[in-house]
């Protein structure tokens, strides 16, 4: 199967960009989201890590 599948990409002009445009878009979204996470302000952080803890006024709420 993986000959089969090897051939047709050889077959493909081209090709071996995609795994070079793949691991820039991974290494891209990353670092973003790296850069979001640390510019967040700390009373976001507080309040999205008690979001779970929350869970049980939420419940209580809606009945």
């Amino acid at each position: 199967m993986l000959k089969f599948i090897k051939h047709h990409l050889d077959t493909i002009q081209g090709v071996e960009i995609y795994p070079i445009i793949s691991l820039i878009l991974f290494f891209l979204v990353f670092t973003i989201m790296l850069l979001i996470v640390l510019k967040m302000p700390k009373r976001n952080i507080e309040e999205l890590s008690n979001l779970p803890l929350d869970n049980d006024l939420k419940d209580n709420n809606h009945e």
